[in-house]
């Protein structure tokens, strides 16, 4: 997204899903000449607790497994507590920034998350770096507590996450919004791999070429629109990013690629660099894989490698592209259209975009854990899979699962309701018939 970077530093609804789906993309009636509207706002997370960071570990607020916090982030650094197990488990603290429209960005600037041991030791290899590029696009960088491989970090007791966001002098310093989320995967039990998988050829995927089905992208990662196999049909508009979210199983791994067709040109010649980036996140919010293009305001596409299967030995894989494909979940595509191509196209007609989907692979048997990662947020459900099926939005999948048990709720009481009822009308008849057989008598 705008050249965004991550690096890991060793030793440091259902009527809503439906107009998304079969609606067509979100600002297709814009007319010729007609202003353009400010894009959607990045949907927070629902739910999200707030939360306070120091700028040191002194008084430094707890952040629990499994909650979502809200904060702001300025330049400089925020500091919050973890209490942990020694369960071997690994604890995944992701920071999502989301800079104001129009602010202003470098390629020096950007957020970092570490976490560390009460004495300041960096837990090894556990810091997650993202940087921008000309974009002021929302960017993700994670922090890892390896419960099974870091002797360090493996003990119970205090940790921090230190969140540090970095800005040039002529870049923008107000405070941002920042999303902290805490994942914990379960430690590995008896028979779970403990090797680096053999080499895995990596190379351009398979893609189809059906006819594209009309998909409207979220805002971040909490709205992102489910997607399978297949093509898939959205607009754009410089500067704008849009959000999508695949489930991939234990097993199996995604090919995609992203199109930007002719947009209407406002002079005979432009281009801008970074004019279509394509980023791909683990289901822990991490930078799997990324690619920009320049775009001339004609035709630009993007084609990711293939990731690796998704194993849970790849994590200890040397191959940083092999290493993040390492846990089943939803995987997220984060597309930008770069802001500079304003400069020479009408930022009111949205551009086309098409989206080449390919999921192969069949879902293999999840390695042997000491519990469910599923509260975590990791591994696909059957319910996951419908999701994609029907392009929900995780709040769309809710919803929609709400409305599910209240109807199944509702027949459960009308059943209850009509064998109640049949039951007193057989009572009254029985009595009835005994009635007429003693009055006969």
């Amino acid at each position: 997204m705008g050249r965004v970077r991550t690096r890991l530093r060793a030793g440091a609804v259902v009527g809503a899903a439906a107009l998304g789906v079969a609606g067509g993309p979100q600002g297709a009636a814009h007319a010729d000449g007609a202003a353009p509207q400010p894009a959607p706002a990045y949907r927070a997370a629902d739910g999200a607790e707030p939360v306070e960071g120091k700028p040191s570990t002194a008084d430094a607020p707890e952040i629990k497994s499994g909650g979502v916090y809200a904060d702001t982030l300025a330049p400089g650094e925020r500091v919050y507590r973890l209490v942990l197990a020694k369960d071997e488990s690994n604890v995944y603290v992701s920071a999502v920034v989301r800079p104001a429209a129009g602010a202003k960005v470098t390629g020096s600037d950007g957020i970092e998350v570490e976490v560390m041991t009460t004495a300041g030791r960096s837990c090894p290899e556990s810091t997650g770096r993202a940087n921008f590029g000309y974009d002021p696009v929302p960017v993700s960088a994670v922090g890892v507590r390896r419960g099974s491989e870091d002797d360090d970090c493996a003990p119970a007791g205090v940790y921090y996450a230190k969140v540090t966001r970095t800005a040039a002098k002529g870049s923008d310093q107000s405070p941002w919004p920042l999303e902290l989320k805490v994942q914990r995967e379960p430690g590995r039990g008896a028979g779970a791999p403990t090797a680096a998988p053999s080499t895995w050829p990596s190379g351009a995927p398979d893609l189809p070429g059906t006819e594209a089905v009309p998909r409207t992208g979220g805002t971040g990662f909490n709205d992102a629109r489910a997607l399978g196999s297949g093509v898939w049909r959205d607009e754009m508009r410089p500067g704008q990013t849009r959000f999508y979210r695949v489930p991939l199983d234990w097993g199996q791994q995604l090919g995609l690629s992203a199109e930007l067709a002719a947009a209407k040109l406002t002079k005979q010649y432009g281009s801008a660099s970074n004019g279509l980036t394509v980023s791909l996140y683990s289901p822990y919010r991490g930078l799997v894989s990324y690619k920009d293009v320049s775009y001339d305001g004609k035709q630009a596409a993007v084609t990711l490698e293939e990731t690796a299967p998704v194993a849970y030995e790849n994590r200890f894989s040397r191959d940083t592209d092999v290493q993040r494909a390492g846990i089943a979940g939803w995987y997220y595509v984060a597309v930008t259209m770069g802001g500079k191509v304003a400069d020479f196209t009408e930022d009111a007609v949205p551009v086309p975009l098409t989206l080449r989907l390919d999921v192969a692979g069949t879902p293999a048997g999840a390695p042997a854990y000491k519990e469910s990662p599923a509260a975590g947020g990791f591994g696909v459900a059957a319910g996951d899979r419908d999701a994609a099926k029907r392009g929900l939005t995780a709040p769309e999948a809710a919803e929609a699962a709400d409305e599910q048990s209240v109807m199944r709720a509702v027949a459960a009481a009308g059943f209850s309701a009509g064998t109640l009822l049949l039951l007193a009308l057989g009572g009254w008849t029985l009595l009835a018939r005994r009635g007429r057989g003693a009055t006969a008598g």
